[in-house]
């Protein structure tokens, strides 16, 4: 796909201009964002996510004239690995992502146009997940861990807490390493 919308509406200029800049790949899905000024656009690529917004243009100004927009900055870029999960609220037309590192969800209010983002937000983080393994902790806790994938095809083990879990409380850190090295082992990673 490239930069057209299926509505032949895409993103102006600067925007697809500094998406090609910080991307590794192609775009293969993308979409308009509702914001309160200016512009914003999510796209998936097939290794990562980016959120890019851009001014508004004065008023009596050409979409595509950039300098009298200023430029357009990238809010959000992460490689797929990064995501924990996403939620899509069709009712409000919302995707929350959710960060493997608890950074605060990521909201993203698609404008009403159809877009396959949300199909393709979930089939890049269900391809970058190669095994996981929840993990009950004391206290009613509980941790995952999991063995991801970096679109290199890299594999490496990652350990997402749940809330108030404390990963250097010795109880915790043996199951917790326990898990790991049984989800390592199982895709042929050294324990």
């Amino acid at each position: 796909m490239g930069f057209r919308s299926w509505f032949g509406h895409g993103p102006q200029k600067a925007v697809r201009r500094t998406v090609r800049s910080h991307r590794t790949d192609s775009v293969l899905a993308q979409a308009p964002l509702v914001t309160s000024s200016g512009e914003a656009w999510a796209f998936a690529t097939r290794a990562e996510f980016l959120m890019i917004s851009a001014p508004e243009a004065p008023a009596g100004q050409g979409d595509d004239d950039a300098e009298s927009r200023g430029a357009p900055s990238v809010v959000v870029h992460r490689e797929w690995a990064d995501v924990d999960r996403a939620t899509y609220d069709m009712e409000s037309n919302v995707i929350r992502v959710h960060w493997v590192d608890g950074d605060e969800p990521t909201p993203l209010t698609l404008d009403g146009r159809r877009s396959v983002l949300p199909q393709v937000l979930r089939e890049r983080v269900q391809w970058s997940v190669v095994l996981a393994e929840p993990v009950k902790l004391p206290g009613g806790r509980s941790a995952r861990v999991a063995v991801r994938r970096r679109a290199d095809g890299e594999l490496f083990s990652q350990v997402i807490g749940g809330r108030g879990v404390d990963l250097a409380d010795p109880d915790v850190a043996g199951a917790i390493d326990a898990a790991e090295a049984r989800v390592r082992s199982a895709a042929g990673l050294p324990a």
